[in-house]
């Protein structure tokens, strides 16, 4: 393998780690009652709901914010992964897979 192909790999991989390293929180109800994290890896890393949110009646809004704190949260993990790979992403062509 070329010593440059070998650079992008690297750099591939070393991107791949930092999106590990990203954090992208997300909130939703009207007090903020559901704040979930994400990191650029796509994966959920914390979910915090309020309290004196958990209780039968407020169900049906709980499972709407969590709906959309996963939408968004996961669309917005998705842009920044996309920003961070966008620049390695040409060069990854010419490789031999």
């Amino acid at each position: 393998m070329a010593m440059d192909q070998m650079k992008m790999l690297n750099q591939l991989r070393k991107a791949q780690k930092d999106l590990g390293k990203e954090i992208i929180e997300v909130v939703a109800g009207d007090n903020d009652e559901v704040v979930m994290q994400f990191t650029g890896e796509l994966k959920i890393k914390s979910v915090e709901i309020k309290p004196e949110f958990l209780s039968p009646e407020n169900a049906e809004d709980l499972n709407h914010y969590i709906e959309i704190c996963i939408r968004d949260g996961l669309a917005k993990a998705q842009e920044v992964a996309a920003e961070k790979m966008k620049p390695l992403m040409g060069g990854l062509g010419n490789l031999p897979f």
